[in-house]
């Protein structure tokens, strides 16, 4: 039968225990009055002795920060110090003040009955401290108002002044009498232990002789089998850290060894939503900045949409009427019509622009349905066939029918294809080969879209989904960015992978119907 971590334990130390067990009749006794007396000094003394110095070294510095107001010479300083006065010193010593007369309280109900008038009377004395100091903050506050004041006469402040330091020194000599008498209380209860201590081991000394040997080795058993404690919590520190790739050698089938493997899991787990924390920052940043510019773009999209209209139908009257008139020459008539034209290609360069910038600003939320994306994906292809053949690129369709339905906005979807088909086919100049392709991914759906073009640097990679980043020659730098922008409010994402010379693959992921 396989025993638990703690039944080994203790079995071992049960041994110990019936060894032990004659000393234990006779110094039961004494150990509890010892422990009485230990825990009397250090959960009740000691903590309130620190406390009293505490609030004596708080007091202190306070009355050397308010003797330093009147030698200030920079009136700032002198604001920023009373400022200091009044929000952080009062608040600080009322938290001392509580905490030394709640642990009063503490110490009052374990204190032997013979120790009892003595805390009381601490009690008194805290809550006579307490008083004094609402006196001295009264006092303060008056000298502060003072020193504000810059009509007031220094007679008047070096009065005022004066009183505040005489409830300084009363209060400071009533902190100091408190951690005195607890000194020496401490000393005493010290004392007295000490001599009970040696007196009882004496008596022991004799009888532990054999148990020792005996606890030795149960406590070498013990440390055997707790060995791997010190792994966990060195683990536990490295996670504090921030080291969530921690993971834990620990084999066997006892608690330890449970605990261990619970404990890896949770370092996995606690890696895995670092990353999506983090993830899901980046998106919110982004998500932002493209809102800003949207909003920016659109507007200036807006002012220049309207001259550009005009300019376009002006330039068709132009053309109408120079259909009609009559030139010295075939070939100015020629030149003229050409100069139109070229007008008419940059007026329709700039109104397509506009149009990019203002699909930016004005994407709509989603309307999300159960979509076929082999259909979607097979539709795009189509509307795009003509375009691919005339640049000599040869398209390979790859879509796997167990592709799950999508929640997606097919039109949205429309346009995110379209454009990584047109970026595809605008990276092989000389045309080439793109593979479409589909497939189901962890319950979700994956469309590829791999070109053999010129590909990409790292560098350039990770500015691709910049807005206003382009690699091309009057390109807006949007296609990607409002790409990226739709698929994320699809619940989606969108990954690039490229080597310079070895073409460029986009894989889009959208969650399933």
């Amino acid at each position: 039968m396989q025993l638990s971590l703690a039944t080994r334990i203790f079995l071992g130390y049960a041994v110990v225990l019936a060894t032990f067990a004659a000393v234990s009749i006779f110094s039961v006794s004494e150990m509890h009055r010892n422990q009485l007396e230990i825990r009397l000094v250090s959960e009740g003394y000691l903590h309130l002795s620190q406390d009293a110095a505490a609030i004596e070294t708080l007091h202190q510095n306070q009355a050397k920060d308010t003797e330093r107001l009147l030698d200030e010479p920079s009136a700032d300083t002198r604001r920023t110090l009373i400022r200091l006065a009044r929000l952080w010193f009062p608040q600080v010593m009322a938290q001392r003040l509580n905490a030394a007369r709640e642990k009063v309280k503490e110490v009052l109900e374990f204190a032997p009955t013979f120790e009892a008038p003595f805390v009381r009377d601490l009690a008194q004395r805290l809550n006579e401290v307490d008083s004094r100091y609402r006196e001295y903050q009264a006092a303060a506050t008056k000298v502060y108002a003072a020193l504000e004041d810059s009509h007031s006469e220094r007679a008047h402040v070096a009065q005022l002044m004066s009183e505040l330091k005489q409830l300084e020194g009363s209060i400071g000599r009533d902190i100091r009498f408190i951690h005195a008498i607890l000194e020496k209380r401490i000393s005493e209860q010290v004392t007295k232990a000490e001599r009970r201590e040696r007196r009882t081991g004496v008596t022991i000394i004799g009888l532990s002789v054999l148990a020792i040997a005996v606890g030795l080795l149960a406590t070498a058993i013990s440390a055997r089998a707790l060995r791997p404690v010190r792994r966990l919590i060195e683990g536990a520190s490295r996670i504090g850290r921030g080291d969530y790739g921690t993971q834990l050698e620990v084999r066997g089938a006892d608690e330890i060894s449970v605990l261990a493997r619970e404990f890896n899991h949770m370092a996995k787990s606690l890696q895995e939503r670092e990353q999506q924390l983090k993830q899901q920052q980046e998106a919110l940043l982004q998500a932002e900045k493209l809102a800003a510019i949207g909003r920016i773009s659109a507007q200036i999209a807006h002012e220049v949409r309207n001259p550009l209209s005009s300019i376009g139908l002006n330039v068709e009257l132009l053309e109408d009427a120079l259909a009609r008139a009559q030139f010295a020459s075939a070939d100015d008539a020629k030149e003229a019509r050409a100069l139109l034209s070229a007008v008419t290609r940059e007026v329709d360069r700039l109104t397509e622009m506009t149009d990019e910038y203002l699909r930016l600003g004005r994407i709509p939320k989603p309307a999300l349905s159960a979509e076929d994306l082999n259909q979607v994906l097979e539709k795009v292809l189509n509307f795009s066939r003509e375009e691919m053949e005339r640049s000599h690129v040869e398209v390979v369709q790859r879509l796997d029918p167990r592709t799950p339905r999508v929640l997606a906005d097919e039109a949205q979807l429309r346009q995110v294809f379209l454009n990584l088909l047109r970026n595809s086919r605008e990276s092989m100049d000389g045309g080439g080969k793109l593979l479409v392709a589909s497939r189901p991914v962890d319950g979700s759906a994956e469309v590829i879209f791999s070109d053999s073009g010129r590909g990409m640097s790292r560098d350039i990679q990770e500015r691709i989904f910049e807005p206003f980043f382009s690699t091309k020659e009057g390109g807006t730098g949007l296609g990607l960015a409002v790409s990226r922008q739709i698929l994320q409010a699809h619940g989606g994402t969108i990954r690039c992978e490229s080597e310079p010379g070895s073409g460029t693959t986009f894989v889009i992921r959208l969650p399933r119907a």
